[in-house]
């Protein structure tokens, strides 16, 4: 039987259906009477997955069951008639839980209106935010930097803990939320309070700035303040401060300042804390007009305290020296350790007057006596000095000429002091010149050797002959020894030079020996060369691979060679001799002689210097000289060469007084070795008889025939 109402309700569904259809959020309508769905719209089915169709019929506490939905519909069967408005979960046909805002009202009093409104993407918002929000705070919380975030007006919008430790900030304080309180703390909490302020209200004036301060708290700490804009959508809205303890890392730095310009030993500074107050002396003066002085101070055999009473003595001897000096400078004066027993002092202002009388004071304390651990001494040092503007215009200049002052009294005696002097800085610079081009001939085979033949006085026969270097510069021309041999021996470059010169004079002879001429060769030894330690087997080794005999080989050394060091001279003179080497005094009579030391070296022939045999035979004092040399060799059974003799007069005054040998520009120059072998003439097989088998009277005539033919 059909019910007469049912087309009735339909039509209230589908006035009910067309009203829900136009909510955007999901929607049904609820019958109070039976509590079940009688219409829903499409967004509702989209929401919970499932047809619109199926919602009809179903139970309101089916799609919606939290709680608060259960104690609402419980009201509403007892004939409350309320409403519910918050937040909830609903559970969607495939089994998945949506977080939806839930509205449920009366309507007419016999249905009840639920809407469903999607919160998912605002939850899972929320979370993001929430989480990251955490994030932030961890970090903030991990970093070593205090942290603070105000916005424009200064108002405290965020703060990490340590920034409360670095400001000592009270735990009370910070929980009252007072600003003004906690800005009031900081102000009061740094040294300068007023130049703070003043440092704050320019940073809040300017929203965009961008600064870093360092504040000087009055516990004692160093704080670096680094402050940044806080932006929001693209404007400025805030700032953030960063708060950095630089304490530590400060004295640290003070600590590492003080290691680098100061002396470890004396604490006084070091060169390059003198570099850095000489280039404040040179702005100065260059801006007012005044003169500065740097002085060099170099202890005098310094040396021997460390050898003598160890490196621990020396140190205390260093630091009681400085300690002398730095009591008799003025007060603006610098004194520096620059390396060693080296010191520095500079004198600002001073000119050469003030220069000086500081130079005299320093000589005086560093002379007085010292006694350290029972032991007595007295020091003296050495002073160079040099003045700005006038002896360099640069630290570098006036550093170098100093201690090129320093040295020159160091060359002249010691315990002294000098002021720089601009000719012996050009004679520094030839000498560095020189010895360049020294080296640069050497290895370009530019020295060569010229040979002066050794004559027996009795028949002019040549007997001998001295290797003589010579060098001819592309830039200098020839080049004298007097010249490059003190140079040569100052640098040290002497050993290779006479090294070289061994080795060829050696190689000539050997050569000479084999043509049949057995002429001995002499080679003039420098101190340095013999001094060192393969030098005997450096001899050996030449001799063994030119093939040369070793009496052929004749050494000529200085007399300060074997008074240098006595025992070992006689060591190695001995070893020299075993070789089968001839040996030689050269320049006999410029030095000190020990007629002690003479007779126990193994010495065969003394040469007398050219210096004595230029006056002969008028100059008194020459003939006494050389007739006590001559007289001496006879006694030591030694034989006796004249170098330098140019006339006949000193040729016979030699040859009456005794003397075996001479060489010298009378019979011929240095020549190069064809010429010498010119002089020499025919090898022996094919020469004339040996003048010893002439007779006294056609030997003499045949020696004043020789030295004619080369003179003329």
């Amino acid at each position: 039987m059909n019910d007469p109402l049912a087309p009735a309700v339909d039509t209230a569904s589908a006035h009910w259906q067309a009203l829900l259809q136009g909510l955007p959020d999901a929607a049904w309508l609820v019958a109070l009477a039976d509590q079940r769905v009688v219409a829903a719209n499409d967004a509702a089915a989209l929401l919970l997955g499932c047809a619109r169709e199926s919602l009809a019929g179903e139970s309101a506490l089916v799609l919606a069951a939290s709680p608060e939905d259960i104690a609402f519909w419980e009201a509403c069967a007892a004939g409350e008639r309320g409403a519910l408005l918050s937040d909830t979960v609903v559970t969607t046909a495939d089994g998945r839980q949506l977080h939806t805002s839930r509205s449920i009202r009366i309507v007419g009093d016999t249905h009840a209106l639920v809407l469903l409104r999607d919160r998912s993407g605002e939850e899972r918002a929320e979370r993001e935010r929430e989480s990251l929000l955490s994030e932030l705070q961890a970090t903030l919380e991990s970093t070593a930097d205090g942290i603070l975030v105000t916005d424009l007006f200064g108002r405290i919008r965020a703060f990490n803990r340590r920034f409360a430790q670095i400001w000592g900030l009270p735990l009370e304080l910070l929980q009252q939320h007072d600003d003004a309180a906690v800005h009031n703390w900081l102000t009061e909490n740094v040294v300068d309070a007023a130049a703070y302020l003043q440092r704050l209200g320019t940073l809040n004036q300017a929203a965009l700035l961008h600064a870093s301060d360092r504040l000087r708290l009055r516990s004692g700490q160093i704080v670096e303040r680094v402050t940044r804009p806080l932006y929001s959508d693209g404007q400025a809205s805030g700032r953030v401060w960063s708060y950095r303890d630089l304490t530590e890392r400060v004295a640290a730095d003070e600590r590492i300042e003080a290691l680098t310009f100061s002396d470890a030993l004396t604490g006084l500074p070091n060169r390059r804390r003198l570099a850095a107050r000489c280039a404040e002396a040179v702005t100065a003066s260059q801006a007012g007009g005044k003169s500065f002085a740097l002085l060099v101070i170099d202890l005098d055999r310094f040396r021997q305290i460390n050898d003598s009473l160890g490196h621990d003595v020396g140190d205390r001897v260093l630091l009681d020296v400085g300690q002398r000096m730095q009591s008799c400078l003025r007060e603006p004066d610098l004194l520096a350790r620059i390396g060693g027993d080296q010191f520095a002092v500079l004198l600002y202002p001073a000119d050469g007057q003030a220069a000086e009388a500081s130079a005299r004071r320093l000589l005086n304390v560093v002379a007085q006596p010292c006694s350290i651990e029972g032991a007595q001494f007295t020091l003296t040092c050495s002073i160079g000095m040099a003045l700005f503007p006038s002896h360099g215009g640069s630290i570098d200049d006036l550093v170098r000429h100093a201690e090129g002052a320093m040295r020159s009294v160091k060359q002249g005696g010691r315990a002294n002091f000098r002021l720089h002097q601009a000719r012996a800085e050009g004679d520094r610079r030839s000498h560095m010149r020189l010895d360049h081009a020294m080296r640069q001939a050497l290895v370009s085979n530019r020295f060569r050797l010229h040979y002066q033949p050794q004559v027996r006085m009795s028949d002019g026969a040549i007997v001998g002959a001295e290797a003589l270097l010579r060098w001819r510069d592309p830039e200098m021309g020839d080049v004298p020894p007097s010249r490059f041999i003190p140079v040569a021996e100052d640098s040290g470059f002497i050993v290779a030079i006479g090294d070289w010169v061994l080795s060829q004079a050696v190689r000539q002879a050997a050569l000479w020996t084999q043509r049949g001429y057995h002429v001995p060769i002499a080679i003039n030894v420098s101190a340095l060369q013999f001094q060192q330690s393969h030098f005997v087997d450096r001899v050996a080794n030449v001799l063994a691979v030119s093939g040369l005999p070793p009496p052929l080989l004749e050494l000529e050394l200085t007399e300060s060679i074997l008074l240098h060091d006595a025992a070992d001279a006689l060591l190695r003179l001995g070893a020299l001799s075993q070789l089968g080497v001839k040996l030689s005094i050269d320049d006999f009579g410029t030095g000190y002689s020990s007629l002690a030391y003479l007779k126990r070296f193994p010495i065969h022939k003394l040469k007398i210097d050219r210096s004595f045999i230029s006056g002969l035979p008028g100059d008194d004092s020459d003939v006494g000289i050389v007739r006590a040399i001559l007289q001496m060799a006879h006694a030591l059974g030694m034989k006796v060469i004249a170098e330098g003799v140019e006339t006949e007069g000193q040729r016979q005054f030699l040859l009456d007084a005794g003397c075996s040998e001479f060489q010298g520009f009378l019979y011929s120059p240095g020549v190069d070795s064809l010429s010498f072998e010119r002089l020499l003439g025919p090898p022996p097989a094919a020469a004339a008889p040996p003048a010893a088998s002439l007779s006294p009277e056609l030997a003499a005539r045949r020696n004043q025939r020789r030295i004619r033919l080369v003179r003329g």
